[in-house]
């Protein structure tokens, strides 16, 4: 036992440089996928058309034309000064694309590496009315970006929205929100119904932005101002201590998703700290199992943590917050 005591640091070193050295293999390997990007600024293209431009614009980009609405309405929003407004905010915010594209293509070579079935879609950019609910809609071959949903959480337009929703409308999250999109095209929403069950599942979702989008800072993949993210990470044990001692993990309450999981200004613990808190911590405890989980099975790869239950990875973690 004491030989085993005296060697132990020497193991641990041993261990951390082979993991430094796989970590750089794997970022050398991710380096050198090729993703064809293409973007086409449809906000663009739309502010500056005329009205015989109009059937061009239909032939290029139908699924942005339903047959329901007839061409008088597409006129129309031409000389809508609303729509004008918003054309030419969305223009001062981003009058190039460039660092978002980079970003994007970063993203995509990830998740090329991890997923190898998959391909880069198109990316059309255009502008939503603010329609946040659905700033980004990815399908197998298409990704449709509302530019106006990010134009900066203190901006006029967002002026009427609550400020919960209102500070996550900003360029900075652009990215992480693709991500969120591809998420939940490898992540089935678990049909247990515990709330440990579903904080995994969103840990799971924050736990592959991780492998994805290793540039971003954790607010960022959060949607959370730095100060929300410094927040969670001072209170995590206190948090923590409240879900185990109010036995919520194994809880089936409905409840529990809209006071932890669901956007909100801020989670509800029926405490004094409640004003001071963001929304959504259920979801930042759910990644610290995950990531304790992976930090003790090194062995398991992407898809294998993705793939464990709940249950499972919970107990197999042994999660112990940070104090």
């Amino acid at each position: 036992m004491k030989l085993i005591h005296q060697y132990f640091p020497i193991i641990v070193l041993i261990f951390l440089i082979s993991s430094c050295k796989n970590n750089q293999k794997i970022k050398e390997q991710i380096a050198q996928i090729d993703v064809e990007l293409t973007v086409s600024r449809f906000d663009r293209e739309f502010a500056e058309a005329k009205v015989e431009d109009l059937p061009e614009l239909k032939t290029t980009y139908p699924y942005l034309f339903p047959s329901r609405f007839s061409d008088s309405l597409w006129i129309s929003k031409m000389n809508d000064t609303l729509q004008m407004e918003l054309e030419q905010e969305v223009e001062l915010v981003f009058p190039s694309f460039e660092s978002e594209q980079e970003s994007l293509e970063s993203l995509f070579r990830h998740i090329t590496y991890y997923f190898p079935e998959f391909t880069a879609p198109s990316i059309v950019t255009l502008i939503s009315e603010v329609d946040y609910n659905n700033r980004v809609v990815y399908s197998d071959s298409l990704l449709l970006i509302g530019l106006d949903n990010y134009l900066g959480q203190d901006h006029k337009f967002y002026s009427g929205l609550p400020n919960y929703v209102a500070k996550g409308l900003s360029k900075d999250f652009l990215t992480s929100d693709v991500a969120s999109t591809f998420a939940k095209k490898v992540l089935s929403y678990p049909r247990n119904r515990s709330f440990l069950s579903r904080m995994v599942h969103y840990g799971k979702e924050l736990y592959l932005k991780d492998k994805l989008l290793p540039e971003l800072t954790d607010a960022q993949k959060l949607n959370y101002l730095e100060g929300e993210h410094e927040w969670a990470l001072a209170n995590e044990e206190q948090m923590w201590r409240y879900f185990v001692e109010n036995e919520l993990l194994y809880s089936t309450d409905s409840s529990l998703d809209r006071k932890f999981l669901d956007p909100a200004p801020f989670s509800k613990f029926g405490l004094e700290l409640d004003s001071e808190s963001p929304g959504r911590l259920g979801r930042f405890l759910g990644w610290q199992i995950v990531r304790a989980y992976a930090e003790k099975h090194p062995e398991a790869d992407l898809n294998a943590v993705l793939q464990l239950p709940a249950d499972e990875l919970f107990k197999m973690a042994n999660y112990k917050p940070k104090r």
